[in-house]
């Protein structure tokens, strides 16, 4: 099939405003160096404990979906450090739809962590 009917033919993908994909190593480097310039004083080792279980947790997967899917979404965290705007706090419903129950479960115990750093940090400023 000549190309330009396979463009006809294939439904056109919304294309994301994307870099390309930065290597695990290299990306893995950014996110921790973001967490040191953006990341408040307290909620740093939470950051960094959380980067680093995930990138070893998901070191040995061979699947490339897999694999780029990761990156991916690891890119996009950094984008949202590097731009501030992780402090909106807000998630879109259609992620969490996308969300296996472990996943859910992750997230859940991330908020629980989060407010116990709120609380010290409130009895610490009495």
């Amino acid at each position: 099939m000549r190309p330009s009917l396979v463009r006809s033919v294939r439904p056109r993908r919304q294309v994301r405003n994307t870099a390309p994909l930065l290597p695990p190593l290299q990306l893995y480097r950014a996110i921790l160096r973001a967490h040191a310039s953006k990341l408040p004083t307290e909620l740093r080792p939470l950051g960094d404990q959380y980067v680093k279980a995930e990138f070893k947790a998901h070191q040995k997967i061979d699947n490339p979906l897999h694999i780029v899917g990761f990156l991916t979404q690891w890119q996009d965290y950094l984008r949202e450090i590097d731009g501030g705007t992780w402090l909106d706090g807000k998630m879109k419903q259609q992620d969490l739809e996308k969300m296996s129950p472990e996943q859910i479960g992750q997230l859940y115990e991330l908020m629980q962590e989060t407010k116990k750093i709120g609380i010290s940090q409130d009895e610490e400023s009495l």
